[in-house]
């Protein structure tokens, strides 16, 4: 199936809720829609299942205009945060529950794969009251794969489970979608959950589709400061500068030696990823002095804030490391780690990458 949104729009009383966007979603593969609350993704998907109306514009499946054609008259699968069981039925009897209605055979056999498959088969005589809020959700996740839907539609599923039980099940999912053959419409705010997830991702801020396109390129090259904002996590360190014969002089800082294309001058703002940063020198590094203001460990990772001539950076460093607050740090990073935005705020200059397979 082939769903495509032809410059839709979403309007509720003179508030927009989504501006003029078009996404045609690829068939067979997860397209994440990422963005902060309040972004647009909710409402976007309530036009892809027909829970709502776009005010203008055209909601087509496999060419075919299906803009007034309610939820119920369309084959689609649904889990919202908030997960929905039936909590008099037992767990294979809410996992079987479309199946049942389809008159389909052999349901104890597909009920039981699906329960395997989210680990949940342990539990199938039991009722949802008497599992946890993971296994619960995993209930709900079986029983809208158990449609067998063309088109499956997941708004932040995860995000009411505890942390080990979100990073069990993003692995789980991401083999789950990897193997079947529908379209798989995944919102969520974490740009971790994008990238884990792969596929394709739309970024959405405040009602606007800024930007689409397989996962790794819209990481590597957003088109703007807007989706390189809203893709980062931890947010993207951004520097003031002005172009100068040589590259670019940082604001207070400095000067950043990198090719610029022919036309962009005046001011520009520099992107570097925490990634980018490091406390030790660098073949070709650029030194940025400061002081530490915090050091948090994450997992295997430590974040450090300075304080520097240039703003306060954040750097993620590879391990556990001790700093003590107020100390003298030196950051160091390779100006071809830089992005460089224009003053309009588009993208110019982005890290080289590897395209997979290139």
């Amino acid at each position: 199936m082939q769903l495509t949104l032809e410059r839709v729009t979403k309007k509720v009383g003179a508030q927009t809720w989504l501006y003029e966007q078009s996404i045609a979603p690829r068939h067979g593969a997860v397209t994440v829609l990422l963005g902060a609350t309040q972004a647009g993704k909710t409402s976007l998907m309530r036009l892809m299942a027909g829970l709502d109306t776009p005010t203008s514009g055209l909601v087509l499946v496999d060419g075919k205009d299906v803009t007034g054609v309610p939820v119920r008259e369309r084959n689609v699968a649904m889990v919202y945060q908030q997960f929905i069981n039936y909590p008099s039925l037992k767990v294979a009897e809410n996992i079987g529950s479309p199946l049942k209605l389809r008159g389909e055979k052999n349901i104890e056999a597909r009920v039981r794969e699906l329960a395997d498959k989210l680990s949940i088969g342990m539990f199938l005589d039991r009722y949802p009251a008497e599992l946890s809020g993971g296994q619960q959700q995993r209930v709900a996740l079986a029983r809208a794969l158990a449609k067998n839907a063309p088109l499956v539609l997941l708004d932040e599923p995860l995000v009411n489970l505890d942390y080990k039980l979100r990073e069990g099940l993003r692995e789980e999912l991401t083999q789950l979608f990897a193997t079947g053959d529908s379209t798989v419409i995944y919102a969520t705010t974490e740009p971790g959950e994008a990238l884990l997830l792969g596929g394709y991702t739309a970024v959405m801020d405040a009602g606007e589709l800024l930007q689409y396109g397989p996962t790794a390129e819209v990481f590597h090259a957003p088109q703007s400061l807007r989706v390189a904002r809203a893709f980062s996590d931890p947010p993207m360190n951004l520097l003031a500068g002005r172009v100068t014969a040589g590259g670019v002089q940082l604001a207070g800082g400095p000067l950043v030696p990198i090719a610029l294309p022919a036309g962009v001058e005046g001011t520009v703002t520099i992107g570097l990823r925490a990634s980018a940063l490091d406390v030790r020198q660098g073949e070709g590094g650029i030194a940025i002095p400061g002081r530490v203001e915090l050091a948090e460990i994450s997992g295997s990772d430590t974040y450090v804030h300075a304080e520097t001539l240039v703003g306060e950076l954040v750097a993620q460093l590879t391990g556990v490391h001790r700093f003590e607050l107020g100390a003298a740090i030196t950051l160091h990073f390779p100006a071809a780690q830089a992005y460089v935005f224009d003053a309009s705020e588009r993208l110019v200059v982005a890290p080289a990458w590897r395209r997979k397979g290139g």
